[in-house]
């Protein structure tokens, strides 16, 4: 059994891919907007437990090192915490993070 790995199409960065998979133009521009929302809503999330757990490392005085520890990561998970490398993480990684140091994050949905 082989695999087939030939590319045949590659979209370029910034292109509608809706576009690109044959939906009209106008059904395209409406799905790559909603896309293009959700994932800034989801990054804007992230920033914000990522800037909480920050804080937390900050405020006790706590090297990347025994943040590692006390989260149950890397030490260079750590460092992309702090430097807010967003597409490293899903939004349950970082929540379970916030629940290691005691900060349970409660969902308000308005």
């Amino acid at each position: 059994m082989t695999i087939d790995t030939k590319i045949r199409h590659v979209t370029r960065p910034g292109a509608n891919l809706f576009l690109e998979l044959g939906f009209s133009a106008a059904e395209a521009k409406r799905l790559h907007t909603a896309s293009q929302k959700q994932i800034n809503d989801t990054r804007l999330l992230k920033e914000q437990l990522m800037t909480e757990l920050s804080s937390w490392i900050e405020q006790h005085h706590l090297k990347q090192a025994e943040a590692a520890e006390i989260l149950m990561v890397s030490r260079p998970r750590v460092s992309d915490v702090v430097n807010k490398k967003t597409t490293k993480f899903t939004i349950d990684t970082l929540v379970e993070m916030m629940s290691r140091i005691g900060k349970p994050v409660t969902l308000a949905v308005g």
